[in-house]
């Protein structure tokens, strides 16, 4: 019995042993099978990929569209009318592009697509502001779109930033999926991001001050384009502020409408070329770079120096801040895919309507040499006043509302007047020029003089207004909308000959005035400033919105000093 059952365990045990062998066997070759299929799938991804990659040399030789430099600029603004009252509905402002443009350069980071970049789930992206002297190197997730700051890099920008996210998520949410691996195809070559600004959205006032040269346009115009930039003066701590010392006119809207411009029209995404005779192409680059600049900034603002950046000069009512909620959950995990699709399709209920200035008016701005001022608190501070007193507040933005309007509508009727009897029009404003305000009613000797005569002090009426209850509602608030030094300039520029009008743009304080000449006294102005230690900046009104250029500005020397600068 013994034997027996020896004998049978004998039998037993081999037998289970063989069934463990065939499993593990039958597993491993499942297992091999398993690697050589993924392996000969990899390897046909990869004879793919190195296809496409000499289809993509191939194009490069013959001039392709891929490896070019993109080139695109978009303007500063100046809010002449409509400061504060325009971040409400249905509440108006009128913004002036100016010939100030920021300009963003998009390349390839590689001349070629590494061969073993098909296995890449990160891109590189390099980041160059030679003004600044600044260099940020990211690491783009091709999965997520989300950015890693190289450690050794330096100091990140949060609106290009986001412009990069945003375009790229765009290009993905436009694209099928042919498209889509042309894009994946392009951003594997890396991107190579350069931002410069016109030496107009910067203050070199000290650079000038400290080389003893006259404070007039001239010493501005002597500067070599888009030369370094100064950081602001020491506070009273020894500190000094990062911020670059800035004259105002909308930087960061500006370089976040040319950097999206850019990346869009190097994706395929928009045709630039087209922007002048096709607005749908200028709606998604808006779209992108309200969605952008909002984010990176930390809040929905009113979006009139984001519009005017790619639209150009016009009358404006701000979009529904609703249109960006799903931008604002994104901050807190929403997929950015998602996000921009609700974007695309959002109800963007902002209105423009072109405008620019009545003919033989020009454009001034001058630099009073005070450092500027911090928008956001003074747009709490006004916010807060409101709450505190609404009666008076609302008062106050009625008032206000119709100033505006009654400006707004001598400068159209101005505009008009040109339009229907040049000769007349040209005629009276060539009287004018010479000679101050209070002189012109005795110039109408005939009815249609006495028109353009009467639009104009209507103008220069309703500007006084404005000014008026603009420095009331800072006192009621506490802020420094129109400062007494500057109330004393503004009094004084109004009272030269040729001058139409002037005020501070925007939320107002210390950041450089505006005025608006007649004819040929611009250059008397300049030269009256200079005596009051304001600095004429070169800045004039251009109503371009976001153009596609011809090259780089640096090589081309693209600048906004030569043409505005009549040089004694």
């Amino acid at each position: 019995m013994s034997i027996k059952h020896r004998s049978s365990r004998q039998r037993t045990v081999p037998i289970n042993r063989r069934l463990r062998l065939t499993n593990r066997v039958g597993a491993d070759l499942i297992s091999q099978l398993a690697a050589r299929e993924r392996l000969l799938l990899w390897k046909l991804r990869f004879k793919k990929f190195r296809r496409a990659t000499e289809r993509e040399r191939e194009r490069r030789r013959d001039g392709g569209r891929e490896t070019m430099a993109v080139v695109a600029s978009a303007p500063g603004k100046v809010l002449m009318t409509g400061g504060y009252l325009v971040l409400e509905r249905p509440n108006a402002g009128i913004v002036l592009s100016t010939n100030a443009r920021f300009y963003a350069i998009v390349k390839p980071l590689y001349e070629e697509i590494k061969p073993d970049s098909w296995a890449w789930v990160w891109t590189d992206v390099k980041l160059t502001s030679p003004q600044l002297s600044r260099q940020s190197n990211y690491k783009l997730s091709l999965m997520n779109l989300t950015l890693q700051t190289v450690p050794s890099s330096e100091s990140g920008n949060p609106f290009v930033e986001h412009a990069l996210q945003y375009a790229v998520a765009a290009s993905h949410a436009k694209f099928d999926k042919n498209k889509k691996d042309e894009l994946h195809k392009l951003l594997l070559q890396g991107l190579d991001i350069t931002i410069i600004g016109s030496n107009d959205f910067y203050s070199y006032r000290n650079l000038i001050e400290a080389r003893g040269l006259p404070l007039a346009p001239e010493s501005l115009a002597a500067l070599p384009p888009f030369a370094s930039i100064s950081f602001n003066a020491e506070n009273s701590n020894g500190e000094c502020k990062p911020e670059v010392a800035k004259t105002g006119l909308g930087s960061s809207a500006a370089m976040t409408s040319a950097v999206v411009a850019a990346l869009l029209h190097y994706f395929g995404v928009v045709n630039l070329s087209h922007a002048l005779t096709d607005s749908s192409d200028l709606d998604i680059v808006h779209m992108i770079a309200q969605s952008a600049h909002c984010i990176a900034q930390g809040k929905v603002g009113s979006g009139f120096d984001v519009s005017s950046a790619v639209y150009g000069s016009q009358r404006y009512v701000r979009f529904s801040p609703d249109v960006l909620s799903s931008a604002q959950v994104a901050v807190k995990g929403m997929p950015l895919d998602d996000v921009i699709v609700d974007i695309l399709n959002g109800k963007w209920d902002h209105e423009r309507t072109k405008f620019s200035l009545p003919p033989l008016m020009s454009l001034l701005l001058g630099e009073p040499g005070t450092g500027g001022s911090s928008t956001p608190s003074m747009v709490g501070a006004v916010k807060k006043w409101q709450k505190s007193d609404p009666q008076n507040a609302h008062e106050t933005w009625k008032m206000l509302s119709e100033s505006n309007l009654t400006l707004e509508r001598q400068f159209n009727l101005l505009s008009k007047l040109a339009e229907e009897n040049w000769d007349i029009y040209k005629h009276t404003i060539d009287r004018c020029s010479p000679l101050k305000a209070d002189k012109w009613i005795e110039l109408g000797t005939e009815p249609r003089e006495e028109a353009v005569i009467k639009a104009l002090l209507g103008a220069r009426d309703a500007m006084l207004g404005i000014r008026n209850l603009m420095r009331s509602m800072g006192q009621a608030a506490g802020v420094p909308i129109e400062p007494e030094s500057q109330t004393r300039l503004l009094d004084a520029t109004m009272g030269m000959e040729g001058v139409l009008l002037a005020g501070v743009p925007g939320a107002g304080g210390f950041d450089a005035i505006f005025a608006i000449t007649l004819g040929d006294s611009n250059q008397n102005l300049v030269k009256a400033w200079s005596s009051l230690n304001v600095l004429a900046l070169l800045v004039r009104e251009d109503p371009r919105g976001v153009s596609l250029e011809a090259g780089d500005p640096r090589t081309t020397e693209i600048t906004s000093n030569v043409s505005s600068v009549r040089i004694e």
